[in-house]
């Protein structure tokens, strides 16, 4: 086997990992494929949406510089989501609870106030 040959089935080993990765990426992130690709092309992504869809399900291949691209945009929107909620501690939750009870107190406070003045 020469080495072009071998490059070329590197590349295709490499090209089923990255698309395997990259869709286990989108489908845990819950990405919906129209919002990746309208991403990945504002950030420099040539093919269509469709090429995009079929890319994910091992139906088109993607030249590495696109495939690139496209893990760029995946990994951006997924920087951009809200974090899961963390499990607090115990000190977290006496903290939680005494800023409810004061800002509860707060409001009341000032109801009543209000409604002093108003009557």
């Amino acid at each position: 086997m020469n080495s072009r040959s071998q490059q070329g089935n590197s590349d295709a080993g490499n090209e089923e990992t990255q698309r395997r990765l990259i869709g286990k990426a989108v489908r845990h992130s819950r990405l919906a494929i129209n919002d990746v690709w309208m991403y990945y092309f504002s950030i420099g992504g040539t093919v269509g949406e469709y090429e995009i869809e079929a890319f994910l399900h091992a139906s088109y291949s993607l030249p590495p510089l696109q495939r690139d691209i496209l893990a760029h945009a995946v990994n951006e929107m997924i920087d951009e989501l809200a974090p899961p909620p963390r499990a607090p501690y115990c000190d977290d939750v006496a903290e939680e609870r005494h800023r409810r009870a004061e800002s509860t107190r707060d409001s009341r406070t000032q109801g009543s106030a209000g409604e002093q003045h108003d009557g």
